[in-house]
């Protein structure tokens, strides 16, 4: 069983790695110092929670997961969503149309179309093709999976705005067409993730604030 809680931290495989092959990395992670994160352990409240927080802003996102969960009294699981109306859901500033994302995602897990456990066993394309197949769920929300519930080591996530904030101010560019994104970010291979969750934490805490420099 994977376990949930990682630490990175210099004596990381990964770590090292990202720091031999690009300096500015190294810098972030020097910056940053040691991460401990938690995997998600549940997919399918992960997966509400993120069809929320599309096209919003984390603070918007955050204040609109906080109200389902008190109106789900703590357990957002698909036989409570499925006992609350449309006109709760929207009540709390959920739109018409995720909420119609959200009752497709339950009732696909209902249905048993979608396995999350199967989803384990998948590649990193696999798992995109299976929960991009489900309404309203993208590229974008795939990777968001892919990175913190399933915990995999290459993911780019350049359609993700936090990312590209932070890879502008990481090497002082507005260029952030995904072609560009990538070709910049190659290095970074096989471990692109673990780049990712280091500018992530350095967005968070206000260090891209200040001018970046080597």
């Amino acid at each position: 069983m994977t376990n949930r809680i990682i630490t990175l931290n210099i004596d990381s495989p990964s770590v090292q790695y990202l720091c031999k092959k690009d300096l500015r990395i190294a810098k972030v992670i020097n910056m940053v110092g040691p991460i401990t994160y938690e995997l998600h352990e549940d997919s399918y409240r992960f997966l509400v929670n993120t069809i929320i927080g599309q096209m919003l802003s984390n603070k918007v996102s955050d204040i609109i997961s906080a109200r389902l969960e008190t109106l789900c009294n703590g357990c957002i699981s698909a036989d409570v969503i499925n006992q609350l109306s449309d006109e709760q859901l929207k009540s709390i500033g959920i739109s018409n149309s995720k909420i119609s994302y959200i009752r497709v995602l339950t009732t696909t897990i209902e249905s048993g179309e979608i396995d999350f456990k199967s989803l384990n066993e998948l590649s990193d394309a696999e798992v995109i093709k299976k929960l991009t197949a489900i309404r309203g769920i993208g590229v974008w929300t795939a990777n968001m999976y892919l990175i913190f519930v399933l915990n995999r080591q290459d993911i780019l996530p350049t359609n993700d705005a936090a990312f590209l904030q932070a890879y502008e101010w990481l090497y002082k560019t507005t260029d952030r067409s995904e072609k560009t994104v990538e070709i910049k970010c190659k290095k970074w291979k096989p471990y692109s993730s673990i780049a990712a969750r280091y500018l992530y934490r350095a967005l968070d805490s206000g260090l891209t604030k200040i001018e970046f420099n080597l």
